[in-house]
């Protein structure tokens, strides 16, 4: 059974997520439930926020090596690298935008994973990349926040209808 999307507009993802407590069965289920939707959605990253939950869950699945598919509960990025690269970024909860954002190339993440064990690694690349989308999602930030004024002014019509469609 797969989650709701949320879009541009709605409030939890203009809100900070609150920390999961106790890693349990609602959480793996939630976390199963998210990955169903972010493959329906054909989606490589989900934040719980996206699907109106207000808690510090992410999934990712860029099939990019080991570190390609995961959930992550309560992430934090630890390190970034200084050398940053721009990529032309989209989301499911604003369909139809894309825009290029500037971020850390490679970056230091500990979590816990869906059994309740701690896990620290690095990502690097497109891996790092979606990581770090989605812990934007955690504390509220969408990647349109992350561009230059002038281009999101150009985006507020789409803004707007996609914010029409959250109603």
């Amino acid at each position: 059974m797969t989650c709701k999307l949320v879009y541009y507009g709605n409030k939890t993802l203009s809100s900070v997520a609150k920390a999961v407590e106790n890693i349990d069965g609602a959480i793996a289920s939630i976390i199963d439930r998210m990955f169903e939707t972010m493959y329906k959605e054909s989606g490589i990253g989900l934040a719980a926020p996206q699907v109106n939950l207000a808690k510090r869950i992410i999934v990712v699945d860029t099939g990019e090596g080991h570190n390609g598919k995961m959930a992550l509960v309560n992430p934090v990025i630890k390190e970034k690298s200084d050398f940053t690269e721009p990529y032309d970024e989209g989301c499911l909860s604003l369909p139809g935008i894309r825009s290029e954002v500037i971020r850390p190339y490679s970056i230091l993440l500990s979590g816990y994973n869906r059994d309740g064990k701690e896990v620290t690694f690095e990502a690097e690349g497109i891996n790092a990349r979606v990581l770090q989308h989605e812990l934007d999602h955690l504390d509220g930030i969408l990647f349109v926040d992350r561009i230059e004024k002038y281009k999101k002014d150009e985006l507020r019509k789409e803004l707007k209808r996609i914010k029409k469609m959250g109603r």
